[in-house]
């Protein structure tokens, strides 16, 4: 019997996943991933294995319109493929920790009412999330889950930087900066001292740049600072996000042009960053391949908050040793990268443009003071150990 656990990153129109077989040996390994998109519209399941090659793609009856059909499909699907083999648990990406959860937990009925409870800090993802969740417990009903939390890397930062400076009896216990993107953070930490050693131990500055974009300040592989705060609204431009605003700005939305909370939330979290500037596209391929002055515009404000938030986590950090840069955007476009790192030739960032257009790891030239590197991350995979550190799965002879 072929026992197996089950990574899941749920979004409003897509079921996202990655199977992991039990570790021989060591770590768990990746045996497919794949996705099922297009959920209440034109649904399809796609998956491949480890080596590219494609497992599934087929197109989705119409009644595939939600979370739970959606798991009904993968559920099937891994019945095809493992037989009588046994899901031994299921890992969550979950956004939104709060204060109760700084680290991953073990899902309960309770857990997941704290959850919920945090859905208006991020509507964009934790609903979604919660969902899948719910969906699992139902299919599922005797396979432990475990939500892991993209705030958690984050608790290691000093107070000062966690502070929100509004009156004390508003911020309560909850109002704070959380940061997120930390899983993705949390891994690229893990193997620094395996890629870059020379950098593991300094002040690194990791460039998660993707639809979601933010900055992180490192010091000995721990999290100091964060461009993103209490929400994922704060600091850099991204696809449909604005970044940090004047909360005036807000205000103005609100009091002068009367709209409504809901009208506001949807501009702030659906039509704002590159697709509000450029009117264009939340893609940064096609804004890059666009010639219209909109695109250009909306890339040039993408590196320039980018290079701006740099300089504010280097001012934090006392300077950096290194710039890593990681997730979509970070990992595969090289024009992005060339700009952001040519805007931040002052921090003593000499950038190798072979190597860059190769994705590095190491993109910067041997005589750089700063090294900048590219490192792709890997969520999945911190998921899925936490999950198996959680339910005391171990290797199977081990």
């Amino acid at each position: 019997m072929h026992d197996y656990a089950l990574v899941l990153n749920a979004g409003s129109s897509s079921l996202k996943f990655c199977v992991y077989g039990r570790p021989e040996v060591e770590d768990w390994r990746l045996e497919s991933r794949g996705q099922i998109e297009g959920i209440g519209t034109s649904p399809r399941i796609t998956a491949r294995d480890v080596a590219g090659t494609v497992l599934i793609d087929q197109k989705l009856d119409a009644k595939v319109a939600d979370g739970f059909n959606a798991l009904e499909t993968l559920a099937a699907w891994l019945r095809s493929i493992y037989g009588d083999g046994q899901l031994v648990g299921v890992g969550h990406r979950v956004v939104h920790g709060g204060t109760r959860y700084p680290g991953p937990t073990v899902i309960t009925p309770q857990v997941l009412a704290e959850l919920y409870r945090l859905v208006p800090l991020a509507p964009l993802h934790q609903p979604y999330h919660l969902a899948a969740i719910e969906a699992v417990s139902e299919r599922f009903p005797d396979v432990p889950q475990v939500a892991c939390f993209d705030t958690s890397f984050h608790w290691s930062q000093p107070r000062v930087a966690k502070l929100v400076p509004l009156p004390r009896d508003i911020c309560g216990a909850e109002v704070q900066r959380y940061g997120f993107h930390g899983l993705s953070y949390e891994y690229v930490a893990s193997v620094l001292t395996r890629i870059a050693p020379e950098i593991a131990r300094g002040r690194v500055i990791v460039a998660h740049l993707g639809s979601g974009a933010s900055l992180c300040a490192l010091k000995d592989r721990k999290s100091v600072d964060c461009s993103l705060g209490f929400t994922a609204l704060e600091g850099l431009c991204m696809g449909t996000r604005p970044g940090s605003v004047d909360p005036g700005v807000i205000l103005y939305l609100f009091q002068t042009l009367g709209l409504s909370a809901k009208e506001v939330e949807a501009i702030l979290y659906s039509r704002s960053g590159l697709l509000g500037i450029s009117g264009i596209s939340n893609d940064m391929r096609s804004l890059l391949a666009s010639g219209e002055p909109e695109a250009r515009l909306a890339v040039d404000y993408f590196v320039y908050r980018a290079a701006k938030e740099i300089g504010a986590l280097a001012a934090v950090l006392r300077g950096i040793d290194a710039l890593v840069f990681t997730a979509g955007i970070g990992e595969n476009s090289a024009e992005i990268r060339r700009r952001i790192c040519e805007s931040c030739e002052w921090l003593g960032i000499e950038l190798d443009m072979d190597a860059n257009t190769r994705n590095g790891p190491t993109i910067s030239a041997p005589t750089s003071v700063v090294s900048a590197w590219v490192i792709p991350t890997n969520e999945e995979l911190m998921i899925v150990r936490h999950t198996a550190m959680l339910l005391g799965l171990v290797a199977a002879h081990s």
